[in-house]
């Protein structure tokens, strides 16, 4: 095998820009997210949260914006963008994310296949479900959800202000604040949604560094100005669940922490972007304390400056270029410049648009079925909490909420056999992007980077929304009482085969 005597720094070149504004809610309003917490509302704030939009658009160069098909063809320009909106909430259901899409489009001029809105899901903002209205603080969160798309659409006029040639590099290393969370409980014989230290592995932390672009003419030592940092990206697969039902205030959870430790070391923003995390949650979870959603934090933050502090600098590769003969003959490595033919690859820009039918569950309840044991959970609620049971209130609470949840899943689902799920792909440069609907196990990336070994991979989770709810692997469904698998729509191999959708586009792009 031949000496490697080039090494690439990923990259890609794009116009882009970002911005965000604040989108706390207000104290007081309905907070609820967990079935086991015995409050209603908010009590305060931990971290305020944001709204984060990032406008990527192609520049000169290769592109292609076929939907579904291979790229093809050869254009100076590219009217096509990708708006990416980033919001500090767990999740909508149907009814508000549809809600929150059109009016954003409306307000923006953005057309549908422009948009993309993510979560950070974090689980310590708000149950944003207006169907709450009658529940204590219910009533600020209709007049809530209406304020977001003006807010989106004020960070979208910024982003868009500031949009300019700029360069992304992609680095990568390992965090363990993370963990599998697929947990057998042996003592009583079935599995729980928590810390697994018998499947403790490094997960990946990907990074990219968005700085000014610094022109074809530019040379090592620069002439001119340096790039300047614009912005960091940190994809990361951990579910926002440091805080639980203990916690009673509004937080980002860790990803707070996070984004002052990278913004605080770089002065730019920090845009966090959760990866397939659906088996994956921290290790030191499910806590009331907001001290500990912070050092979970910093600890992936140090981790992305620790990234960033490695990258080569802006538009160059490493190069080998000779011995240097000393008291030891040796290798002379430096960071040359891109040629034309470098930067016109990493202008390539590609974006697919799939859909990909994945079968229910035969196993799944009907409405018909759902709705009178709802009403029957009620009941029993209420009857044991007048005859003083408060034990069995606390547990016919959590079995209210999640058979509320489980029609709050079922009812936006299109009829049929099988489930659309939209899954999105782009090709910026070197560095493939996906994003898809819901909560996917990490194999969904994992299996991705196996496929793709030289390739980065950005992968976002809750895209437009999360009407397919989990995806575990095929051999999760086997796992007794596991929380995923309960609560999922589509039968095993679905995760499989939407795996497979994305990488049969991802193979054709890099043939």
């Amino acid at each position: 095998m031949p000496s490697t005597a080039i090494v690439q720094s990923p990259s890609s070149r794009c116009e882009f820009g970002i911005a965000w504004t604040d989108i706390t809610p207000p104290v007081g309003m309905y907070h609820r997210m967990w079935g086991a917490a015995s409050h209603d509302r908010s009590t305060g704030i931990h971290r305020p949260l944001r709204t984060t939009v990032v406008v990527m658009r192609p520049i000169v160069g290769r592109v292609a914006n076929v939907p579904g098909q291979p790229a093809t063809g050869t254009l100076e320009t590219c009217p096509t963008q990708t708006v990416l909106v980033s919001l500090d909430h767990c999740l909508l259901r149907a009814p508000e994310m549809e809600a929150l899409l059109s009016e954003t489009c409306r307000l923006t001029g953005l057309s549908r296949s422009e948009l993309l809105v993510t979560f950070s899901h974090t689980h310590s903002a708000g149950y944003l479900s207006r169907d709450r209205a009658d529940f204590p603080g219910g009533e600020l969160i209709g007049p809530y959800l209406d304020s977001l798309p003006a807010k989106i659409a004020e960070a979208f006029r910024a982003a868009q202000a500031n949009s300019q040639p700029a360069t992304l590099t992609y680095g990568s290393t390992t965090c363990e604040m993370g963990c599998q969370r697929d947990y057998l409980d042996e003592e009583r014989g079935h599995y729980v949604c928590g810390f697994n230290p018998d499947e403790a592995e490094p997960l990946p932390l990907n990074v990219v560094r968005v700085t000014t672009d610094v022109g074809q003419a530019a040379r090592l030592p620069f002439t001119g100005e340096p790039p300047v940092l614009r912005a960091t990206i940190v994809n990361y697969p951990c579910h926002t669940t440091t805080l639980a039902w203990e916690n009673t205030l509004i937080s980002p959870d860790y990803v707070g922490a996070l984004r002052e430790v990278v913004e605080r070391e770089t002065n730019a923003p920090c845009l966090f972007l959760l990866a397939p995390c659906g088996d994956i949650g921290p290790r030191d979870g499910y806590v009331g304390d907001t001290l500990v959603a912070d050092r979970n934090g910093r600890q992936v933050g140090f981790a992305a400056l620790s990234v960033l502090a490695g990258m080569n600098p802006a538009e160059t590769d490493h190069v080998y270029v000779g011995p240097v003969y000393s008291g030891a003959t040796l290798g002379n490595w430096r960071h040359q410049s891109w040629d034309a033919t470098r930067r016109a690859s990493t202008s390539l820009a590609k974006r697919a648009a799939l859909t990909v039918q994945l079968p229910y569950l035969a196993s799944l309840p009907k409405l018909a079925e759902a709705e009178p044991l709802h009403r029957e959970l009620i009941a029993a609620e209420q009857a044991a909490h007048a005859a003083g049971r408060l034990d069995e209130v606390a547990i016919l609470r959590a079995k209210v909420e999640r058979q509320r949840r489980l029609l709050d899943r079922i009812r936006p689902l299109p009829q049929g056999e099988t489930y659309p799920c939209p899954a999105w792909a782009w090709q910026w440069g070197d560095a493939f992007w996906i994003a898809v609907e819901g909560e996917p196990y990490h194999f969904l990336q994992s299996e991705l980077m196996r496929r793709f070994p030289r390739r980065p991979l950005i992968a976002i989770t809750l895209g437009n929304g999360t009407n397919c709810s989990y995806l575990p692997t095929r051999e999760a469904y086997s796992k007794t009482q596991l929380y995923q698998p309960e609560v999922a729509l589509t039968a095993p191999g679905s995760l499989e085969s939407l795996t497979d959708a994305i990488g049969q586009q991802l193979a054709e792009w890099s043939s």
